[in-house]
């Protein structure tokens, strides 16, 4: 079949038609359209150098436009999330300066620009290893670590039209990825054959896993209230009541155990620069450095982000069922929930290792008991 107009190759077809598609998915609307786009070009210009050739039908195909639409889809919402993670560093550096009174950040507009200057930064710093490091757990331990962060964030929805998949289990699968990281953050330390990493590894190890139990029964009880694990279901359940009002004690032990799990002032104790020179990160430099430190915020986001979708009422506007741009209001609340975050750092000094774990172990777990009895109680009520 000879074409012999561009417009003939680039058609923007119906993505619900095809077999893939079977519930409206923003991000893979737009990597659907932007093959279309691309796919639609590069099959023209080979038929405009082949005639009649076969590759440019396969590459603007059904199953080929559907299979590159979800790998632009990845890319749209990785890019997103991104933007999104460089704008809460913004936020809080911007927060911190104003706080501790002083200018802040400079480069770009209101300083914007500075933290992809601060990354350049650290791309341009020397790799160094360690040369008595076990080098499989010293890289594999940091991939894991970094991996599981951005896919957490990536897989954070932010409305009922914006996510990879609508997963039945959506809350569990989370929580799994996010338990991963104290025991890749152990074996980091351990690996880099240094009496400091190690100690930061151990602490960190200790925090994370005292802290995950209050915030697993927090899980729990959101999930109850809600009667599934399900992000929409669990969103869908709020239209009436945010869950913070019934669940106010489960918000405070969950926002508490999120700053500590996120390794964030007044619970940075794996670090403690001051005693353990970087702790478990001590022997990472450049870009490996400025990765870590990308995948924490990365982790703060999606504390703050599940903080909303559990207890704020996700992308939902109190009291009125209108909402033109769920995902604008979505991130309205993550930046507003970050602001505490960003505020705790500025206001506290950090805690002692028996302190953190008194903390967690006898004060959160049994809010986050007597929380989870509160939802039981309302659910053999009647009233939730």
């Amino acid at each position: 079949m000879a074409y012999d107009s561009i417009l003939n190759w680039i058609v923007f077809k119906d993505p619900m038609n095809n077999p893939f598609y079977n519930v409206y998915n923003l991000p893979f609307d737009i990597g659907y359209k932007l093959w279309e786009v691309i796919g639609g070009t590069i099959a023209w210009l080979i038929n405009l150098i082949f005639p009649g050739n076969g590759a440019s039908l396969w590459l603007v195909s059904p199953e080929v436009t559907a299979a590159l639409g979800l790998v632009l889809m990845v890319i749209v919402i990785f890019a997103v999330a991104f933007v999104i993670n460089l704008t809460m560093i913004w936020e809080e550096r911007k927060i911190l300066g104003r706080m501790m009174d002083r200018r802040a950040t400079r480069i770009g507009p209101l300083g914007y620009l500075q933290n992809l200057a601060d990354g350049l930064k650290t791309f341009l710093k020397e790799h160094i290893t360690p040369a008595k490091a076990d080098k499989k757990g010293y890289m594999w331990a940091l991939s894991l670590v970094i991996g599981t962060s951005v896919l957490i964030a990536c897989m954070i929805p932010l409305s009922d039209r914006w996510f990879i998949a609508d997963y039945g289990a959506g809350l569990l699968i989370i929580f799994g990825l996010f338990a991963i990281a104290p025991f890749m953050i152990l074996v980091a330390g351990w690996a880099q054959n240094n009496k400091y990493a190690l100690l930061g590894g151990m602490r960190a190890a200790a925090q994370m896993i005292s802290y995950e139990v209050p915030m697993l029964i927090v899980f729990a009880s959101v999930a109850l209230m809600a009667g599934s694990f399900n992000i929409n279901d669990i969103v869908n359940a709020q239209l009436g009541m945010w869950f913070i009002v019934p669940q106010v004690i489960g918000f405070i032990v969950f926002m508490t155990a999120a700053v500590a799990e996120a390794e964030r002032i007044p619970f940075d104790l794996p670090e403690a620069e001051a005693e353990l020179v970087e702790g478990w990160q001590t022997e990472y430099s450049g870009m490996k450095w400025g990765l870590i430190m990308l995948g924490d915020y990365f982790r703060g986001y999606v504390a703050c982000a599940l903080g909303v979708i559990m207890f704020l009422g996700g992308w939902m506007i109190p009291f009125t069922s209108w909402n033109p741009v769920p995902e604008i209001v979505f991130l309205l609340k993550v930046f507003g929930l970050f602001f505490v975050f960003a505020w705790i750092r500025a206001a506290h000094c950090r805690v002692r290792t028996d302190q953190i774990l008194h903390v967690g172990w006898k004060i959160l777990l049994p809010l986050a008991v007597f929380n989870l009895a509160i939802v039981l109680l309302l659910k053999l009520g009647g009233i939730a």
